[in-house]
């Protein structure tokens, strides 16, 4: 059991962020904000994926406007992502948005930033604080002579201070870059100074195929030390991928139940089935199960359903055939080709008895 860092809580809608809640899952649309059928679209296959948070970018006042289109067809709470025009926050707020998304020291002066906590406050609105090693002030730059783990902490602390002044503490904070130890030891800074929730991120990650990766390490380390709260993967693509890959990196902490776990061993020279082939199909066809039972696709009928002793059900093949079973004790051999179908009626039967 990983021991989790205290926190103060907020509330996202009806989503708790820290203070010991569940660490919840978000995702970024891509969509044109002003898009309303679009937009709705991928809100809801993003939340069928298992997203519990939504950030919407509002760039400019139509697409303020249109928030309230969005937020009255959905159910999952939105952030409105703000840059530099306090206007576009106070219309956020009037159009029903769950939370902002923006750093106050980039909106204006104090009276601006007061107008937007005055109405923040009054709506229950919570803020991020969303500092970017992309974007650091120049003056750090210029103190620590290059986007340092401190520089990061630093940036923020202004941003939480102006807002503390206005006596707003409903706030969370991200601090982050593309270079994951960077990233890794600036949160680990800010949650030895603060006991605000935090927001984990691995900005501009890339691809699926490398930022799957540096997400994994960088995020899942941080989890993995009780730091964190909520997070987001950030992949260039299609967002759902983020949510899944997000759901994933819980599943495999111990701190989610996310839909089928598939176990399958590497193949070796015992393996003389296309282990492969199989392991991919399995996996496919596990995609439309939610219910969390581990599934195993073994490539040796000597040792696998030993080995996958603990999975609820499995196949081990070798030699033209195979072995179907569950919770280590074999059921029935059967041949290679309908191994997949032997296993999805087990599958079904546990399903069914539930």
């Amino acid at each position: 059991m990983i021991k989790r860092r205290k926190t103060r809580q907020i509330h996202i809608g009806d989503v708790a962020i820290g203070g010991g809640a569940p660490i919840s899952v978000q995702s970024m649309t891509n969509t044109k904000t002003t898009d309303t059928k679009a937009t709705v679209e991928q809100i809801n296959s993003l939340q069928a994926a298992g997203c519990d948070i939504v950030r919407l970018a509002v760039p400019d006042m139509e697409s303020a406007l249109n928030l309230g289109n969005i937020i009255k067809k959905v159910n999952i709470p939105l952030v409105a992502d703000i840059h530099f025009d306090y206007r576009l926050a106070l219309e956020a707020i009037n159009q029903g948005i769950s939370a902002l998304r923006l750093n106050p020291g980039n909106i204006g002066g104090t009276d601006r930033v007061k107008a937007v906590v005055t109405e923040a406050k009054r709506h229950n609105i919570p803020i991020r604080i969303g500092v970017n090693a992309g974007s650091l002030d120049k003056r750090l730059l210029a103190k620590y002579g290059r986007v340092t783990a401190q520089a990061l902490v630093d940036s923020a602390m202004e941003h939480v201070r102006i807002l503390e002044a206005q006596d707003f503490t409903d706030m969370k904070i991200s601090l982050k870059a593309h270079d994951v130890p960077l990233t890794i030891e600036a949160y680990q800074l800010m949650s030895e100074t603060v006991d605000y929730p935090l927001h984990l991120g691995i900005t501009e990650a890339g691809t699926a195929r490398s930022g799957m990766i540096k997400s994994a390490v960088g995020i899942g380390a941080l989890l993995s030390q009780g730091i964190g709260d909520t997070f987001r993967i950030s992949l260039t693509g299609d967002p759902v991928v983020e949510v899944k890959v997000a759901n994933e990196i819980l599943k495999s902490l111990g701190m989610k139940e996310y839909g089928p776990t598939l176990i399958s061993c590497p193949t070796c020279g015992r393996t003389s089935i296309d282990l492969a082939g199989i392991a991919t199909e399995v996996e496919k066809r596990l995609e439309a199960i939610k219910k969390p039972i581990s599934v195993a696709v073994m490539g040796c009928v000597v040792n696998g359903p030993g080995e996958a002793r603990g999975a609820d059900v499995g196949i081990a093949g070798g030699n033209g055939e195979g072995l179907v079973f569950r919770k280590g004790e074999i059921i029935r051999k059967v041949n290679e080709a309908d191994l997949i179908e032997e296993l999805f009626k087990e599958i079904d039967d546990i399903i069914r008895e539930d």
